[in-house]
């Protein structure tokens, strides 16, 4: 069910901003036991990516309200939440005192293969690349026509993601995921200094590193470095973990650190 600015409706005005601009973010959430899964990291990340674009974020009380009514009691799911700046006149200069549109869309949690977990994914590297652009670096902002191409770029149902590499040819992350690779006792993820986004699940692997014994490191990285890694791995708030098993001709095994993080990431969600 989809609810918009608290009515239980599937429409949006033509004028609104996120319509006609991409002006506006969203935050795409687990719903598990009828909760929205680590719904405090979410909602801070969301305030977060509204304040880099200029935009008020609506108050936590009432986004809950929102979500609350679009899941209609389902136990478990998928939510996706939506701010944009709102409704306004033609043209790019956003308005003062705008009030922001909400939007809350419940869907059931995709029908991934089991294998994705046990066996790991085959991935591939798009042809598109990310531009760069500091100033929206991290935000899960709604301009995501970057992403639509490049996941246009393949068809083949036996490859589960792909990776984007930004203008200098550095990896930055998956279409939908972020990456991690672990060579040693080191764990890598791309710096998003000047484009991708910073998932909620990337920071919560980066909070656990430390007691797990392992050195962390955000840096750039080249597809070179990756592929000489032990074990990589790719995450986002749905999927949790997916260890990598495949890219062009080099092979992992499912790694014991991807089980390790995944228990504990699950375990925290309780």
């Amino acid at each position: 069910m989809t609810i918009t600015d608290s009515l239980s409706e599937q429409c949006v005005s033509v004028l609104d901003r996120g319509l006609a601009y991409g002006d506006g973010v969203f935050r795409t959430m687990r719903l598990h036991n009828q909760k929205v899964q680590q719904w405090p990291l979410h909602y801070a990340k969301l305030v977060a990516d509204c304040a880099g674009l200029g935009i008020v974020c609506p108050d936590e009380m009432l986004l809950m309200q929102d979500i609350l009514r679009s899941t209609q009691n389902e136990s478990a799911g998928v939510i996706k939440l939506i701010v944009t700046r709102g409704e306004g006149r033609r043209g790019y200069a956003p308005q003062h005192e705008m009030i922001p549109t909400r939007i809350a869309m419940y869907t059931p949690l995709p029908d991934y293969p089991a294998q994705h977990i046990q066996h790991g994914v085959k991935i591939t590297v798009c042809a598109l690349r990310l531009a760069h652009q500091p100033r929206l670096a991290g935000i899960k902002h709604l301009n995501r026509l970057e992403q639509v191409l490049a996941r246009a770029e393949w068809q083949d149902a036996s490859i589960a993601e792909g990776l984007m590499l930004d203008q200098h040819g550095l990896l930055v992350c998956g279409t939908m995921t972020n990456v991690f690779a672990l060579s040693g006792q080191k764990l890598m993820t791309p710096t998003l200094d000047c484009c991708g986004v910073a998932g909620v699940t990337r920071s919560r692997i980066l909070a656990l590193a430390p007691a797990l014994g392992l050195e962390m490191e955000i840096c750039p990285m080249t597809l070179d470095t990756l592929l000489a890694a032990d074990e990589v791995m790719l995450c986002n708030s749905v999927i949790g973990i997916w260890s990598v098993s495949e890219l062009a001709n080099t092979r992992w095994r499912v790694g014991p650190l991807a089980n390790t993080l995944r228990e504990k990431l699950e375990r925290k969600n309780d």
